[in-house]
């Protein structure tokens, strides 16, 4: 499956609106760095890809494992350091309540995080490139 994401910034603001095909979300920076401050900035929404994942991914392979869920959080740690900025190290945690045994349980948060796309892509260095570039800009003056 191929991924397409877009930000679209509003008219005249800093903020955009994120979307992934029927599914929307505000991306913006904060007020005091020159931002509205209505929604997520890219290093919250780079920690929110790995919580997202590893939350789906432990609702699937609990299901593949005939595990209900009752619960799931996670609760991703990480900062961003250095010119260019560039996230420190990522650490997760995650709260697991469901209707199997603790070792079942312990055994399915390892399973995700050995299996989980968006930490393996950064454990893995996964390659970023600019593709395209379409500028439009004042006239040059003579």
């Amino acid at each position: 499956m191929t991924f397409e994401v877009r930000t679209c910034s509003l008219p005249g603001r800093p903020a955009a609106i994120g979307s992934a095909g029927p599914f929307t979300l505000v991306v913006d920076r904060p007020a005091d760095g020159g931002g509205d401050g209505l929604g997520f900035n890219g290093g919250q929404l780079l920690y929110l890809a790995v919580a997202g994942c590893v939350s789906n991914d432990l609702f699937r392979e609990a299901r593949a494992a005939g595990i209900a869920l009752r619960r799931v959080e996670v609760t991703v740690h990480g900062d961003f350091a250095g010119d260019p900025a560039v996230s420190t190290d990522v650490s997760y945690d995650v709260r697991v309540d469901g209707d199997a045994s603790e070792a079942r349980l312990r055994e399915l948060v390892a399973r995700v995080d050995a299996i989980a796309e968006i930490p393996n892509s950064l454990r893995r260095g996964t390659a970023v490139r600019l593709r395209h570039a379409e500028v439009t800009g004042a006239a040059d003056p003579a």
